[in-house]
């Protein structure tokens, strides 16, 4: 019996375009109902729609990802999930960009060989290339410290009807929520907030 055909999706927070992808996908006929996306890292395999998706999977199934860098970044992580998905559950995976990574073919000693090496020589490289961006990343903000760039989001100021805000809600005349909105602060930035308020208000009162 013929099994089912499901997709692999991830984008990472800082790739967040996943049609072509999708493109890929809707290419080879996988239902839309039977593609799984995440959201984040590559790093590891703690992604709630991989998850989902490999207690889905059945023996003589297939699984479409785009490429190997899609399935994981980590070297070892790469290999163990190949392993447990074509060995253990049994399903076949294509690799779309990586036609010698489609496990459908070669079946023989010779097919298997190629594949693994081929599997081992790509996941090495997602890590490699995961390792060199991370340092890349550590040795920019380094400069950018270096050269007193202020790095992170921008801390909101404090509205100019901050003080009445308070009082009213030290008062209890309305509630937190209504003054984390009449400030349009989040709860920490509105505490840090609060306690310059205070001391600044302490300071003006010891003069």
């Amino acid at each position: 019996m013929r099994g089912k055909r499901y997709g692999y999706i991830r984008v990472s927070s800082t790739d967040q375009n996943e049609d072509r992808q999708k493109l890929a996908m809707a290419q080879v006929a996988v239902p839309e109902k039977d593609i799984y996306m995440d959201k984040q890292s590559g790093k590891d395999f703690e992604r709630p729609q991989y998850k989902r998706l490999v207690k889905k999977l059945r023996p003589g199934d297939l699984l479409y990802i785009l490429s190997i860098d899609r399935l994981g970044r980590n070297y070892e992580e790469i290999q163990t999930q190949w392993r447990v998905l074509t060995k253990e559950i049994g399903v076949d995976i294509c690799v779309l960009d990586m036609p010698l990574l489609d496990t459908r073919n070669g079946k023989d000693l010779m097919g298997t060989f190629i594949a693994d090496l081929v599997l081992q020589i790509l996941s090495f490289v997602a890590q490699n290339e995961r390792e060199s961006i991370r340092k890349r990343q550590a040795q920019g903000i380094a400069a950018a410290k270096a050269r007193g760039v202020h790095l992170g989001r921008p801390s909101s100021a404090r509205p100019d009807n901050f003080s009445k805000i308070v009082r009213a809600w030290e008062a209890q005349k309305i509630t937190f929520e209504e003054a984390l909105h009449r400030s349009g602060l989040g709860q920490s930035t509105f505490y840090r907030r609060l306690r310059e308020y205070r001391l600044e208000v302490g300071e003006e009162r010891r003069k």
